[in-house]
């Protein structure tokens, strides 16, 4: 393998942060991490570029940062995907056997796909992951890998995930501008599950939701698939705005503030700990009691599990989750967050911290980090089925690169 070929990247274009992680395959068929790159996200407005010029400098700062770190070149990147505009749905596609003997090939299940992929969408949308859940075989349901069995009639069902064709354009245009090329686009939950999540609670059926800067992006697995994706339009930068408003301090100083000592449930916080708070127009800071953080935060923190639990109630999972929920982004960090959560779910609740990795890997553990080094192991996963190749500028080059290493995943 040549010495450049053993690098991946991932890039995860938050709205708070954009971060990069390089992670080098090394012989034993295992990953180190071995650059990190974060810089302060700028023209990004829940997971959508809203000012190019401004994003593609973002990107420039965290993408030099991780060269800098890792000692190599920069050229291409897995880039990560988010935001409101995302929306999945489940289809079912059905086919009769054509091999001999009726044996089921690949190309049977190859037939599968595309018919459950065949779907009608809106204007200006273009799909994204197209993810097999499990296959019926004459009737014979919970099926995993069809191939080799016999049966007249093949079906299959999927998770099919669409975003906003030209929200997807300009992440990707924002990062080729920043002089990188774009390998393939991943959806951010299913970065940070590689990440984060186990194969048994995938089996047994777990959330996994991750608290970003403008968004909260939850997905659903269970018996080892995914089977729901959805976005709650609050994150943790709202976190942000109600300290600084509530404690009358400029926003840079509420974000430190929430950082250091913020704390998403009151009952956690000690009546007699204080801090210092920064005042507004020059004043001189102030020192207040902690407990007054809390209270403005735990509202918040319930306001975005309501909502959430909303979600999964009004698509069935309520029920489903006998792994509980797992925590990951940078909301998730908050002390307090999985706290409150198993309060108001009364279910298992963890944070998400990346799985084991050599290098750099202590740097990097934090659920903030999840979707990042997902995203590398994402792209190692799937290396060795076909060389990458640069992602292309319209939905039918996207298509073809989501599906290249299908069988390899699944089967």
């Amino acid at each position: 393998m040549a010495r450049k070929e053993r690098y991946l990247v991932g890039l995860d274009v938050g709205t708070s942060k954009i971060t990069a992680i390089v992670g080098e395959m090394i012989d034993d068929g295992g990953l180190d991490i071995v650059g990190i790159g974060v810089a302060d996200a700028h023209g990004i407005r829940r997971g959508v570029v809203v000012n190019l010029e401004a994003a593609v400098e973002s990107v420039k700062k965290a993408i030099e940062e991780a060269e800098h770190v890792a000692g190599v070149d920069i050229d291409s990147v897995h880039l990560g995907l988010s935001g409101a505009h995302i929306k999945g749905f489940n289809s079912r596609g059905v086919v009769a056997v054509a091999g001999k003997n009726r044996e089921i090939s690949r190309e049977d299940v190859g037939r599968a796909v595309d018919a459950a992929k065949a779907v009608a969408l809106p204007n200006g949308r273009e799909i994204l992951h197209v993810l097999p859940q499990d296959f019926v075989v004459d009737e014979q349901d919970g099926i995993g890998a069809p191939i080799g069995m016999t049966g007249a009639r093949l079906e299959v069902n999927v998770h099919i995930i669409t975003g906003s064709a030209s929200s997807t354009q300009n992440s990707v245009g924002c990062v080729n501008r920043a002089g990188v090329a774009v390998l393939d686009t991943v959806l951010g939950q299913i970065a940070a599950s590689e990440a984060v999540l186990t194969n048994d609670e995938k089996e047994l059926g777990v959330a996994l939701v991750d608290i970003g800067g403008g968004t909260t992006d939850f997905a659903i697995f269970e018996r080892g698939s995914l089977w729901h994706t959805g976005v709650v339009a609050i994150g943790g930068d709202l976190f942000t705005q109600d300290i600084a408003v509530g404690l009358h301090t400029p926003i840079p100083a509420a974000e430190q503030i929430k950082c250091r000592f913020g704390c998403a449930l009151s009952s956690l916080v000690n009546e007699d700990e204080t801090m210092e708070v920064a005042s507004v127009g020059g004043r001189e800071p102030r020192v207040m009691a902690r407990r007054i953080l809390s209270e403005i935060l735990q509202p918040r923190a319930e306001e975005i599990f309501h909502l959430l639990w909303d979600e999964i109630r009004r698509a069935g999972y309520e029920k489903a989750l006998n792994s509980g929920i797992v925590l990951t982004g940078g909301g998730a960090a908050l002390d307090g967050t999985a706290e409150i959560a198993e309060q108001l779910f009364d279910l298992p609740i963890r944070r998400g911290y990346p799985g084991e990795l050599g290098g750099l890997a202590d740097h990097v553990q934090s659920p903030a980090f999840a979707t990042a080094v997902g995203l590398v192991m994402y792209a190692h996963q799937n290396y060795v089925a076909e060389p990458p190749r640069l992602v292309g500028s319209g939905a039918l080059g996207r298509v073809a690169g989501r599906l290249r290493g299908l069988f390899k995943e699944f089967f």
